[in-house]
């Protein structure tokens, strides 16, 4: 019989390196979450109806299996650091649920068979009986970690953000039995920069052996930056003769990130740091669902207004009702933006010259289509064929973003979604002209922050806040 060799066991990997790591703790919680949705929508159907009709067991059946994506995908158990944040992660997770399965009943043409009333106090009483059961959860696992668990001396090396940001994570997160004694660092002067009061500076490298016995550490965390990276072979030949646990959490929020997350493909760790939330299945389904139904409500419920203003241009000058302008799209693709004509026709410069006040360009029809963003309705054809998102970063003029992109750093970044009507910098003033450089700035920086943080209850958020952003800072824009 042949043995393997040590290589060849090394290099075939058929353990995966991701895991997970989900607690009996956890699986409880989301168990007597599951219970608690159950039982309120089939003790409010019984109180309403005096049964239990089919409609409603369907939708608790998606309703049980969207918790179980939902709620896993947001990591909702583990990310309890206090009740106010468990509150707002439920109210993410669960609000999440409730969109998704109001969405299914328009599509499906099934809303009309639900009662408004059992459906709103489902949703209302579900929310709060799964926040009183997680407090309390909570806190009979804190009496039993605190008074039946050991919890495993864990030290960080590296003093970094990352070291600092780990360092507060584990000690904040319950379900973790980990407990963070100190920090060490690689020179004195490392030891210095250390400026977290709630970890302790232990000491330097040099003193790790001593460290390790005086603390009786079991758990270590290596958070070196990529510089850093030659340090990791070294320090794990070091710590092979000890019995401890040696994790390798790499020092990545020196890079400017967009969207990253953590993957495997054949055993392997992949890091994303840049990506597209469009690329994750279910969220960009979620997205794309949302863009065509609103839209295409939005269209019929504003057919009057489109018609009125369709007229009203063409009557101000001489001239086509829709202006059509190529813009960059989702990952450089192009498109045609529409627009309601705002100006007299004038002859194309190569150079596209933003509106100033005052413009002597802008019709009296245009300056009030301008100033209200009425202009900006006839983007709702671009998302309804695909080409634009409801909430995004403003697609830009293409030689706007040749001229931006060598002058504001990841400026082009804007592109790895689709452009929006709306978005995260319009609600928060960066309308109208970019006068300097550092306005731009402040608008890239929105669009990314969106990108990097997007999720369909952030949508739903700048929807709503546009209409109040837009009377409030209607002067913005000419």
């Amino acid at each position: 019989m042949n043995s393997a060799s040590p290589k060849s066991l090394h290099t075939k990997r058929s353990k995966r390196l991701l895991q997970n790591h989900d607690t009996l703790a956890q699986w409880i919680q989301h168990s007597l979450n599951l219970l608690i949705v159950s039982c309120t929508l089939v003790g409010l159907a019984l109180w309403r109806d005096g049964a239990v009709g089919e409609h409603y067991r369907v939708m608790l059946v998606f309703a049980l299996l969207l918790m179980t994506i939902i709620y896993n995908m947001l990591g909702v158990f583990r990310r309890f650091d206090s009740l106010t944040g468990g509150m707002q992660h439920l109210a993410r997770a669960w609000g999440s649920v409730i969109i998704i399965l109001a969405w299914l009943a328009f599509l499906t043409k099934t809303s009309e068979v639900y009662s408004r009333q059992v459906v709103v106090y489902w949703a209302l009483i579900a929310y709060v009986a799964q926040v009183i059961t997680l407090y309390a959860t909570h806190k009979l696992h804190v009496l039993y970690r605190a008074k039946y668990r050991a919890r495993i001396p864990a030290l960080i090396i590296g003093t970094g953000e990352m070291a600092s940001h780990l360092a507060n994570s584990i000690s904040n997160n319950i379900w973790l039995n980990d407990k963070v004694v100190g920090v060490i660092g690689n020179t004195e002067q490392d030891s210095q920069s250390w400026g977290d009061n709630n970890i302790p500076m232990l000491g330097t490298e040099d003193a790790l052996d001593a460290i390790i016995s005086q603390h009786g550490i079991r758990r270590i965390y290596m958070a070196l930056p990529l510089a850093d990276s030659h340090r990791i072979s070294a320090l794990q030949d070091k710590l092979f003769e000890h019995n401890i646990d040696l994790i390798w959490a790499p020092d990545i929020f020196a890079l400017h990130l967009l969207n990253h997350s953590v993957r495997e493909a054949g055993g392997v760790p992949l890091i994303n740091l840049n990506e597209t939330p469009l690329r994750a299945g279910g969220p960009a389904f979620i997205k794309l669902l949302m863009d065509k139904s609103i839209s295409l409500a939005a269209i019929i419920a504003l057919s009057p207004i489109l018609i009125s203003l369709a007229i009203a241009v063409r009557l101000s000058s001489p001239g086509p009702i829709i202006f059509k302008q190529v813009r960059d799209g989702w990952d450089g693709s192009k498109f045609h933006v529409f627009k309601f004509r705002s100006m007299y026709q004038h002859e194309a410069k190569t150079v596209v010259e933003q509106a100033k006040r005052n413009d002597s360009r802008v019709t009296p029809v245009g300056a009030f289509i301008r100033r209200t963003s009425l202009d900006e309705l006839p983007q709702l054809f671009n998302v309804l064929n695909g080409s634009m998102s409801l909430v995004g970063p403003r697609p830009h003029a293409e030689s706007h973003n040749v001229y931006y992109s060598d002058k504001v750093n990841a400026y082009l970044a804007r592109h790895r979604i689709k452009p929006g009507i709306t978005g995260l910098a319009q609600i928060n003033g960066c309308r109208g002209e970019t006068e300097n450089i550092e306005d731009m700035e402040k608008r890239v920086e929105y669009d990314l922050a969106y990108i990097s943080n997007w999720s369909p209850l952030l949508d739903l958020k700048i929807l709503i806040a546009t209409p109040m952003r837009l009377i409030s800072k209607a002067g913005n824009a000419y």
